[in-house]
């Protein structure tokens, strides 16, 4: 093992600087661990720790949406720059999408296009700071809040959720952490990177629970509507009558295009707290500051909308069933890997690590490492998302490279198992 790589992780966790940790930073060094003399340089890398669905063949974007893009392109009238909220008919378009799940109407004021949800997220965070402001993020939860929230100065504070509970918010956690400083709310719904769904019950109750203690909700729905259990995606704006809600999103996942980097900043709140002038004039003022997605993109969007097939939706959601499914049956079978709890949701699932059942393997990072330089299989340390000792394996993957990655993990945990 590469102990300068592990050790940069190691000491990053332990100086609880998970501020600096990022998925993309720990994966690239995962990637320089791999042997590629391994078996003669024949066993080619498998990689189930990004959430990149374009990068397997199973997950296709539509070809009209290709087209969308290309109608808008070629029509030579999109080569100028965009109004830095964005496109006035890309905002409608999403705007009309967001409102069939609510039971009032968007309008085009609430929506700001961004570039990709990661610039979503910074916004969201960047709005909010505020000297002494902290903010509540999931345990395990995306790191991108994390390092957002360290360049702005805002206080961390994690709030658990439970995988015996179906990885549900810890309310309790959440009233006891919030106080007078509190600007948001984190929820990522369907869950990353636990693969789980909230039911409206629950999302109901994290409303009252936000509202009680005196904060918005930041609601990350990056995978909405990529739901393939037995409870529908419920968008949090469903709720924006209780509390005001900001709904994170993108084409990237459910459209199979995160490249092209186009994402919303919504703001749910019929009540209109976010409608006072001085909040929409700080808004948009901080988005002249921005450079959102290219214009061509952003006037493709109301056709992409428009025109996408139910089918294809559907083909993706049945596609992501199937493979949770492999990697469920596969781990069954691998004694020192368990998982608490089905993934219904997204495009990955965390399973805990029993490290009593494995010799010379000392946490999730060195499981990791090792698994990478011995088996040429990349998958991503707990320690990356806020949770030691467990695993993050997405499963947004070519299903016979899937059922051979978890082979090659079987094969190296008996190969490290303790002898008894």
């Amino acid at each position: 093992m590469d102990n300068n790589c592990s050790n940069i992780i190691h000491h990053q966790h332990e100086t609880r600087a998970t501020s600096t940790i990022t998925i993309k930073g720990i994966l690239s060094l995962l990637m320089e661990n791999i042997d590629e003399n391994l078996d003669g340089g024949s066993k080619r890398v498998i990689s189930l720790g990004m959430g990149d669905p374009t990068l397997t063949t199973l997950f296709h974007t539509p070809k009209l949406v290709e087209e969308a893009v290309s109608d808008s392109l070629n029509s030579h009238k999109f080569h100028g720059y965009a109004p830095t909220t964005g496109l006035l008919q890309a905002r409608i378009a999403i705007a009309e999408y967001l409102s069939r799940d609510l039971p009032y109407q968007l309008s085009s004021d609430d929506v700001f296009i961004t570039s990709g949800c990661t610039q979503a997220i910074d916004v969201s965070v960047a709005m909010l700071a505020r000297p002494g402001a902290n903010i509540l993020l999931p345990r395990p939860g995306f790191p991108i809040y994390e390092l957002s929230a360290a360049f702005r100065g805002v206080e961390v504070r994690h709030y658990d959720l439970l995988p015996e509970k179906g990885w549900e918010v810890d309310l309790d956690a959440v009233e006891a952490l919030a106080d007078q400083n509190t600007v948001a709310l984190v929820i990522i719904n369907p869950g990353n990177p636990c693969g789980n769904v909230y039911s409206y019950h629950h999302l109901e109750k994290i409303a009252e629970t936000a509202k009680r203690v005196g904060t918005i909700v930041i609601s990350d729905e990056v995978y909405g509507h990529l739901a393939f259990g037995a409870k529908p995606f419920v968008p949090m704006g469903v709720f924006g009558s209780v509390v005001p809600v900001l709904t994170l999103g993108s084409l990237s996942k459910r459209w199979i295009v995160p490249g092209w980097r186009l994402g919303w900043f919504v703001t749910n709140d019929p009540s209109g707290t976010f409608r006072e002038p001085k909040v929409v004039e700080r808004i948009k003022k901080y988005f002249d500051l921005l450079g959102g997605p290219p214009t061509f993109i952003q006037a493709a969007v109301p056709q992409i909308i428009a025109n996408t097939e139910e089918i294809f939706f559907n083909k993706t959601i049945d596609n992501l069933r199937h493979t949770a499914d492999i990697c469920c049956t596969e781990i069954k079978d691998i004694p020192c890997i368990v998982c608490p709890y089905r993934p219904e949701g997204s495009m990955a699932m965390m399973v805990k690590l029993n490290l009593s059942l494995l010799e010379d393997i000392s946490d999730d990072i060195d499981f990791c490492f090792k698994l990478a330089k011995e088996e040429s299989v990349i998958i991503l340390p707990g320690t990356a998302v806020g949770l030691k000792d467990w695993l993050r394996i997405t499963f947004a993957a070519d299903p016979c490279a899937l059922g051979e990655g978890m082979k090659r993990i079987k094969s190296f945990c008996q190969r490290h198992a303790r002898k008894l």
